[in-house]
């Protein structure tokens, strides 16, 4: 099918069930709660090379936080609940606690729950101190601007979802970069999901395995422009790039309504912007539990 003149394939993105937590965040500026939370997020697109996927959820204002302050909500998904244990202890450990005037708290209500100040407030070497309020617990980790003040626990899920994605395809490389940004700006606004790589934007879509030893993943060679001539294609003569959109979310519905704002909003920009064609990714049904019809989508 076309919408306003883009080509829809018949296929689906296959996706991955994974372990999610969320934490917020918090600053004396909006500015300072960013950097910490970019901070943390880094190095966090991909569990086939990292030891999490990681991004920002969205800004809090004050009075959405537990202290008050301007700050974000991150999430982090991995394979596993043990998986994350040692992801949230390093991550938070050498970029939360490190970044001025910082404080963490659980920023997933779950009956399930992951030991977020394990780790951290050890850094406090015995002058650490614990504070009860209500059925939450804080620690106040002394640091020389003041103290860090990290929250216990953290909900955990294991309903998350990773690897939600889209192939956008196009005829224009800034045309196809400029339709693809405002696609991942429209989930962007979507809640519990994230967009892990770069700007939300892979332009080394894989496939599993490779003919190397020990690689676990390799170029989607299908998917390669230069590689058209030599290789069994899906690509147009006309087609000079394809951008990647790979989402994570808490709930597959969440997934779903963020494929489906990242379609609506690419398609209403239509062909002006280079912007030919719109696939998705998967490996025939048979890895991921998780299917999402591009044509469901659309309805």
């Amino acid at each position: 099918m076309k919408v306003n003149g883009v080509a829809i394939d018949d296929t689906f993105a296959e996706a991955f069930g994974m372990s999610g937590t969320g934490l917020v965040i918090t600053a004396d500026s909006s500015k300072w709660a960013r950097i910490a939370a970019d901070t943390m997020c880094g190095f966090g697109t991909s569990v086939i090379g990292c030891g999490a996927e990681c991004g920002i959820d969205r800004e809090l204002a004050p009075d959405e936080t537990p202290d008050g302050r301007p700050g974000f909500r991150v999430l982090l998904f991995g394979f596993s609940p043990d998986s994350l244990l040692p992801q949230l202890r390093n991550r938070v450990g050498q970029c939360v606690l490190t970044s001025p005037g910082s404080a963490c708290f659980n920023g997933l209500d779950a009956p399930q729950q992951l030991a977020l100040s394990a780790g951290p407030r050890f850094f406090g070497d015995g002058w650490q101190t614990s504070k009860r309020l209500g059925s939450r617990r804080y620690w106040r980790v002394p640091v020389m601007d003041g103290e860090f003040v990290i929250e216990d626990k953290c909900g955990l899920t294991t309903d998350g979802v990773g690897g939600g994605n889209l192939l956008l395809i196009g005829s224009d490389r800034a045309g196809l970069l400029e339709t693809t940004e405002a696609a991942v700006a429209a989930i962007a606004r979507v809640p519990d999901v994230i967009t892990p790589f770069p700007g939300g934007i892979v332009r080394s879509g894989s496939k599993v395995g490779s003919k190397y030893k020990g690689a676990v993943a390799s170029t989607n060679q299908a998917f390669c422009p230069t590689l058209r001539g030599a290789v069994n294609s899906e690509l147009s003569p006309g087609t000079i790039a394809v951008l990647e959109i790979v989402i994570d979310g808490l709930t597959s519905k969440a997934v779903a309504d963020a494929m489906r704002a990242g379609l609506a909003t690419a398609t209403g920009i239509g062909t002006a912007k280079g912007l030919t064609r719109i696939s998705a990714g998967n490996y025939g049904g048979k890895l991921g539990q998780h299917h999402y019809h591009l044509k469901d989508l659309l309805a």
